[in-house]
């Protein structure tokens, strides 16, 4: 059974049971704000139903914090997105419904959000919200949308693994990774020296751009400014077109070195520094914001406070409460094993049931060259097709006709504007107007430009597929390891510390998960992300013989980790 939950106002709810098909059973019933959270866990507790909503960030949240956790949801704002673009969707009414809905053709990006704009409380309005009866219509139509797609059982599953990532997603900025900000300032003093004062940069660095200023005789030079360091260096006889640290490392200037080394602390300083921890570390917590699906193949994004890239430099401050420990998973090589599993190539689904594929791939064809196997295999998957990669070429092909076969022709695809879907059923979005009129121009100038379009259209689909489905193969793999953590028991003389359960799942990053927990938990919850990882293969394949394994590190903090 179904049950929407839509804002009434700014201080109730209204709620109505639903059908498999989205029609009203029964009336729909209100509640004030201040009695959702035990009425929720009432009907969750009784019904078990799945929770029906425009976007779950607009009330899970607060109901995490009253206490209550729910099992499934059904986000259709998430839905939308996918259903809009799919082109295993053979409903035309449902693209102009969401249409409709958005008031926009192009593929939603979302916006940054600062830690003090966040929604937080069961009693403060929600951004935006429609009536009981325009959200209804939307998930009948939706349902309608699933049913009468050329493949019902892989856009339900898609749209439940996106709606369960929605859940995770609310739920790891709730609990956050464990933090000391002790170690943190620890940190930043042994690299930066002491806290500078506002608007000043930390010691360390002020020395080096001292040091910098002597080297290039630019008394006022500003290294935060790449067109005036730019300017400077070539004035020095550095002929570089950017100051990336690739292209600075061919000089041998005794410059460079300090330079380097400025950028590296100026990284910390900027990214991680004490203006971060000071806004997004409370309560002992990283809590930032997830976006799920927030990137056009259906990874994840995040608002602010770079969670998608916490750096070595400050891992050790994610630490381990007394007596818990971390437990930090990551698959390895997903996504040449999705491609393996996708295009049903059984050369290379045998290299894939090894740990390390490449090693695999290496000794099948490229005379036991790892480097030489990586190259070609990720020159293929990304369209990096020149240098050493088209060399490769023709050897992998050979190897995996079906799985290369898979890439280039969705790469061929793309070049010709067409779209690509992921295994499950996500697609491209249309490449847009601008690259439609590219496409029809007749100067020879134009045209070669259209072509360079078309080109990074191709790169972009011939990946898509690949990258797009391994998004899909990790969120059901949280989803799994999700459900598995809230079944876990507590720990003899232990009191629940939290809604979702006595195991926290407080990290994700792609392929890579953080488990935080108490240490005699710890071989249940690697029993848990280990079966997970095997679900989410079978969800999607069957009984593809490809292997998704993981490498699993129980730690007291994540730097112990890799």
């Amino acid at each position: 059974m179904h049950l929407l939950l839509v804002p009434a106002d700014d201080d109730a709810v209204r709620l109505a049971r639903l059908d498999a098909h989205g029609v009203l059973l029964g009336e729909p019933w209100q509640l004030g704000r201040e009695d959702l959270p035990a009425a929720v866990a009432g009907l969750e507790r009784d019904e078990a139903p799945r929770w029906v909503w425009d976007t779950t960030s607009d009330l899970y949240s607060a109901l995490l914090q009253a206490g209550t956790r729910l099992a499934r949801c059904h986000d259709i704002s998430l839905a939308r997105t996918v259903l809009r673009f799919s082109t295993l969707v053979q409903d035309p009414d449902y693209a102009r419904f969401a249409l409709d809905v958005t008031g926009s053709a192009e593929y939603p990006v979302s916006d940054a959000v600062e830690p003090e704009q966040r929604q937080e409380s069961l009693f403060e309005a929600p951004r935006s919200h429609r009536s009981l009866e325009e959200v209804r219509q939307e998930f009948a139509a939706q349902l309608k949308a699933v049913e009468t797609s050329r493949a019902p059982a892989r856009l339900r599953l898609l749209l439940a693994a996106e709606s369960a990532a929605a859940l995770v997603a609310a739920e790891m900025r709730f609990l956050g990774v464990p933090w000391d900000q002790a170690v943190h300032r620890e940190l930043l003093e042994e690299a930066l020296g002491p806290e500078p004062a506002p608007g000043r940069r930390p010691a360390l660095m002020e020395d080096l751009v001292v040091r910098l200023r002597e080297l290039l005789r630019a008394p006022r030079l500003n290294p935060d400014s790449p067109q005036e360091l730019l300017k400077t260096l070539h004035r020095n006889g550095i002929e570089v077109k950017t100051t990336r640290q690739w292209e600075l490392k061919s000089s041998d200037h005794p410059a460079i070195e300090p330079l380097l080394e400025y950028k590296k602390l100026s990284r910390l300083h900027t990214a991680n520094g004490w203006t971060w921890l000071d806004a997004w570390i409370r309560d002992g917590r990283f809590r930032p914001d997830y976006v799920v699906g927030g990137v056009v193949t259906g990874r994840w994004s995040s608002r602010g406070g770079g969670a998608l890239q916490i750096p070595r430099s400050v891992r050790r401050a994610a630490r381990a409460l007394p007596g818990w420990k971390l437990l930090v998973a990551d698959a390895s090589q997903v996504e040449p094993r999705i491609l393996a599993a996708m295009s049903a190539d059984e050369g290379m689904a045998r290299a894939a049931r090894g740990q390390d594929l490449y090693a695999e791939i290496a000794d099948a064809g490229f005379g036991g060259s790892r480097s030489s196997a990586k190259i070609a295999l990720l020159g293929a998957m990304y369209g990096s097709t020149t240098g050493e990669s088209a060399r490769l070429m023709p050897q992998l092909k050979k190897l995996y006709p079906r799985a290369i076969a898979l890439v280039e022709e969705a790469a061929r695809t793309g070049e010709r504007g067409g779209a690509v879907s992921t295994w499950l059923g996500r697609s491209t979005p249309p490449p847009g107007p601008d690259w439609d009129a590219a496409q029809r121009t007749q100067s020879q100038e134009e045209q070669r430009r259209a072509d360079a379009w078309a080109r990074a259209r191709g790169r972009f689909t011939r990946n898509f597929v690949v990258q797009g489905t391994a998004a899909e193969w990790a969120e059901c793999w949280l989803a799994g390891i999700r459900s598995r953590l809230a079944g876990l028991p507590l720990p003899d003389g232990a009191e629940a510390a939290s809604p979702t359960g006595p195991a926290e799942l407080v990290f994700f990053l792609h392929d890579e998960i953080m488990i935080h927990a108490p240490e005699e938990l710890m071989p249940r919850c690697v029993e848990a992300v280990e079966s997970a990882a095997r679900e989410a293969g079978t969800l999607l394949f069957g009984r593809a013989p490809v292997d998704f394994p993981l490498t699993v590190a129980v730690v007291d903090s994540y730097d112990q980790a890799k």
